[in-house]
Formats: C-alpha cells, structure tokens, sequence
C-alpha cells in the first residue's frame, strides 16, 4: 500500500545483532523467563490492515518537534505514555519513513527493528498487564508524503517555508510514532520550534510561546482524548488571533495565511456563529476551544476535521466550515471505531449541511434528501459497507449516509430525532462508537423497531423507492 523504505535493524550498543533479532521478534527459548507475549502488529482494521497495534492502550502523547523549513528536517522525541492490556514481551509502533535514533521503555534502552511502518520495541523486562509504562522515541528525518488508495496525498505535505501535518486515514505515522488506529484515542502535548517569525499551529489550548536565539517553540495542549488522524500541525507565516469566550461560549482561536486573509474574512464572521448554532443543535460543544487553520489551496487539496479547528486549504464555502465543524461531535468526540463505519461520521456532516441550508437559505431538509435521493452516485453501495478502502470517502458514505439519518427523522418524528441526536453525542462523548452501536442505540431510544429502515437505507444494495 504504502512505499516500504529498506530494512534497519538497531538496538542497545552491549547486545549483539543475533540476540536483537531473537528478542524483538519474540524468540524466547525454554527458561528465558519471559511470561508475557508480543503485542498484535496490526489491529486488522477492515480496510487498513496495517495499521493500529495490540497489547496496550495509549494514554499521552507528548511531542517534541524541531522542524527546519528551509530543509525540511525534522528532530523528534515521541514520549508516549501507555497502559498494557496484557502481559507484554514485545510491542509496535506505527511509524512510515523516517529514522528512529533510539528508544527506552520506562528508562531503560530497548532493543527495536524499524522495517516499513512498523517499529518493534523489546523492553528489558516484560511490561505487566495493567501496568502504565513510558516509552520515549527519538527519530529524524524528511517526513513524506502519503499516498491513499484513492490518490489523495496526506501525512507532511510541505510547500517552501509552509508545511502541514494532516492523517485522516494513515499519515500522521508520517511525522510521530504511535498506534495509528482511531480506536486508540489519547491526551497531546504537542511542542514545535521553528525559526523565529514562523508560526506552528496545532491541535488544543497554545499554553506557551517563547523565543530564543532565534528560534520559536510552541506549546498545544489537548487535555481531551484525540485520534491520530485528527492531530494537526500547521507551520507558516499565519497571522492569529484568539478570542476568549464569554457568557458560556467556548474560545476561538484562528490562523490565516496572510495570501489568503481577505477571502476567508466571511469564514472567520460566521464561526462563531456556527458554533452557536451547532451547540443548540448537537449539545455542548465537546471541546475545550474551537477554531480554524486557513492555508493556501495548494496546502492539501482538501479541507479536514483537525480537532478544535478544522483546516482548510484556502477559503472555501461556508457549508465547507459547517461540515468540518460538525465533525467535532461527529468523527472527533463520538469516533468511528474503525474505517468501516466512517459514515457515523460524514453522514452527520452531510446532514449537518442539509440543516444548516434549511435554517440560512429555507431550503427543507426533505429537499435535500431528495436532491441527494436523484443523485446515481449516492447509489454504487451501501454506506455502512463500503467495497474497499478507495471508496470511504465515497459519495454513499456521505449522502446516503445523511439518507439514513433523514428515513429515521421521518420515522420516529423531529422531537425523538433531535433527543436521539443529542443523545448520541453526549453518550458516546469522546469515545468510540461503530454501526451496531448506533442502530441499537436508536432503537432503544426510540422506542422502535427500525430493522426494515437498515435493512433497505443502511445496508441494502438497491435503490428503494419513495413510496
């Protein structure tokens, strides 16, 4: 799937080759002592097998980062606090391109094999089950490009002085190691240096910004759980601004490339209104603050959920900024459980843009739904089976996925809808959630038994009538 770069193996300097191999591989003869085992490689995601990892559940990450715009190097240190769920020989990271140039767990140097994208650590000792170890990787190198299935590019996407660390599915392996799987959802420190007069921007609350011999750290901290995928880093000539909120409305923080401050003058208008809008909507807002990252068009071709503010390249439409914004609830709080289940979170979004047009524009919902209904590319399959891992940001993942969500609104009446809505969101609130979770948790709701509805807009491979 990926390009896969050549074999390294490296360990502590007192052991040799030979007993590296033998350890981080798990091969352990008869009196070694070793009574744990080595964590799953792979969380056997239905449509990105290798990524995600086994045996342990991360709790922090704290990242160090010192980028180079002009070379585009980055120095790492990745201090990745986790807890075993089960006893622990052996255990991975995921990790794409770049060198890894040592590693402890709990303090102590540990052997490690870093082949493709995964990085193998043999700690000294077995880790227990239920014990919290930390394990701290030094890395460097050019972070890369990742290409997806469907030809669209992610991980370090960099352009001259600017650059912009974005992972929805895979790449944020691109520039830290971790469990890559958006099952696995931890707190971030996030700190970055770059030369002075260059703004990083990323994920949560900046606690800190100092500058010394000309260079510029910022600190990000995202006290609430995250998945990879929607971690951030955003480095350029951004000018910021920070509003505080008051009278119970959450803090905005924004960041424009000065190329395109003029254009997105709209889009930095209506956020605040939009977040008031979704909050009565939806429920609280989940997070600590909101926002937006505004590059370039050329920056990543797409705009993105990072959590606490979604980027975007270039100013795009309003109904743009209210989908991404949605997916606060849906994608960054309540997140899929795997990538199969990726409509819980673009159906939402779709459906959040249907609401929006009907309370700006007085364009109903059922509109909407039909509009969505005559369109043929709606139709090639159902959303919550998607063929392959080309097809989940697929048109059905979207409209019909807000198709479903309409048939239910339609059947169990606006004043359950929106109960179950908000419900939903504060149930499932920065936790995981897959397809049978929320089927269930509508018809318990609701009072209803819906199995016609999923059969026939959730899981059928003809087009219904309307009848």
């Amino acid at each position: 799937m990926y390009p896969r770069p050549a074999l390294r193996l490296a360990s502590a300097p007192a052991l040799p080759v030979a007993l590296v191999l033998a350890l981080v591989l798990g091969g352990c003869g008869p009196g070694s002592g070793v009574h744990g085992k080595p964590g799953a490689a792979s969380l056997r995601d239905p449509y990105f097998a290798r990524i995600g990892n086994g045996g342990y559940d991360v709790q922090h990450y704290s990242l160090t980062l010192d980028y180079a715009p002009d070379t585009g190097r980055l120095n790492g240190t990745a201090e990745i606090t986790a807890r075993a769920t089960h006893d622990l020989s052996a255990f991975n990271l995921d990790l794409d391109g770049l060198t890894v140039d040592s590693v402890t767990v709990d303090g102590e140097k540990a052997a490690f094999h870093h082949a493709g994208t995964e990085l193998t650590l043999r700690p000294g000792d077995d880790l227990r089950r239920g014990a919290t170890f930390r394990t701290v990787v030094r890395y460097s190198g050019v972070p890369r490009r990742i290409v997806d299935p469907d030809t669209s590019v992610e991980g370090w996407l960099r352009t001259g002085e600017r650059a912009v660390g974005l992972g929805e599915p895979t790449g944020s392996m691109a520039w830290f190691p971790g469990n890559h799987h958006p099952s696995d959802k931890a707190a971030y420190d996030i700190r970055i240096t770059v030369p002075e007069g260059v703004t990083a921007v990323s994920n949560g609350e900046l606690r800190k910004e100092r500058t010394a011999d000309g260079r510029t750290s910022f600190d990000w901290h995202s006290a609430e759980p995250m998945a990879s995928y929607v971690a951030m880093v955003a480095i350029g000539p951004y000018k910021t601004r920070q509003t505080e909120g008051t009278k119970g409305a959450v803090s905005i923080y924004t960041a424009v490339d000065p190329t395109v401050a003029k254009g997105s003058a709209l889009l930095l208008k209506e956020l605040p209104r939009i977040v008031k809008w979704q909050e009565k909507t939806f429920g609280p807002y989940p997070f600590s603050s909101a926002g937006v990252v505004i590059g370039r068009p050329g920056d990543s071709g797409y705009a993105l959920e990072t959590q606490n503010r979604p980027f975007l390249p270039g100013p795009t439409s309003v109904a743009t900024l209210v989908h991404e914004m949605s997916h606060q609830w849906f994608g960054n709080s309540v997140t899929p459980k795997s990538w199969r289940d990726m409509w819980l979170s673009e159906g939402f979004a779709e459906y959040t843009e249907w609401l929006w047009t009907e309370h700006t524009e007085r364009v109903p919902v059922r509109q909407s739904f039909v509009d969505a209904y005559d369109a043929d590319a709606n139709w090639t399959f159902p959303p919550a089976h998607p063929p392959s891992a080309v097809n989940i940001s697929d048109p059905p993942v979207y409209g019909r996925g807000a198709m479903v969500l309409q048939r239910v609104r339609e059947t169990v009446g606006d004043a359950t809808f929106f109960r179950i809505v908000r419900g939903w969101a504060r149930t499932y609130r920065h936790g995981n959630a897959d397809t049978h979770d929320f089927t269930t948790y509508v018809e318990r709701e609701s009072g209803r038994d819906l199995g016609d509805l999923w059969d026939t807009w959730l899981y059928g491979e003809e087009k219904p009538s309307l009848e």
